[in-house]
């Protein structure tokens, strides 16, 4: 039987969409053939979300979510490309998967291209500081770099968050087997977190 290691694993994610434990196995079950392993996902419906991630979503639904006594709420607005893949139980129950998302864990963006530029440089420049004192070799920093900076797109972005009843899988991956289950593309449009108190977090 062939090693699976995580690149394979990585790379196979990457071209299809489908979550780490779905593409471990259908890696075993391909005995480590990333063709016949695709072959193997998209059997169980799980590649559909790649071949459907680029159609237009204009249609959706408007979410609210309040948490904790009133004092935390939510909006969500959750597109689709029919009125009718709105109105299906895992449309729906996905909007509230990922209201209560943004509730538990108040992200700032939705994905890691809506940081701002200089945010993104600001800290990176905070890294190259913490490397420099702690007398890292520069030929490694940018790998270094590269590595805080998935740990800090994790933590702001919601699309890269691990789902909060799912370590296992992010944000983005739980959309993507929704997408796959309705056949429409699925997109987060916007959101905003309230809370008593403090400022309105509003995503870019």
């Amino acid at each position: 039987m062939a090693t699976i290691d995580s690149e394979t694993v990585k790379n196979l994610r990457e071209r299809t969409g489908a979550g780490v434990l779905d593409c471990k196995k259908a890696l075993v079950a391909a005995d480590g053939n990333m063709d016949k392993a695709i072959d193997v996902l998209r059997e169980k419906g799980l590649a559909k979300a790649l071949s459907k991630s680029s159609r237009e979503a204009t249609d959706g639904v408007i979410f609210s979510y309040i948490h904790g006594g009133g004092r935390i709420g939510v909006l969500l607005e959750l597109n689709c490309e029919t009125d009718f893949a709105g109105k299906t139980e895992d449309f729906q129950a996905l909007g509230k998967e990922i209201c209560m998302q943004i509730a538990a864990t108040d992200p700032a963006y939705i994905r890691s291209d809506n940081v701002p530029a200089e945010i993104v440089e600001h800290e990176k420049e905070l890294y190259r500081v913490q490397l420099a004192a702690d007398k890292k070799p520069e030929q490694v920093w940018e790998k270094i770099i590269e590595g805080k900076l998935g740990a800090f797109f994790k933590e702001c972005c919601l699309l890269k968050q691990p789902y909060i009843r799912d370590e296992t899988k992010t944000v983005e991956e739980l959309i993507k087997a929704v997408i796959a289950k309705t056949g429409e593309n699925i997109v987060v449009a916007r959101f905003a977190r309230f809370k008593i108190g403090g400022q309105p977090t509003a995503s870019c």
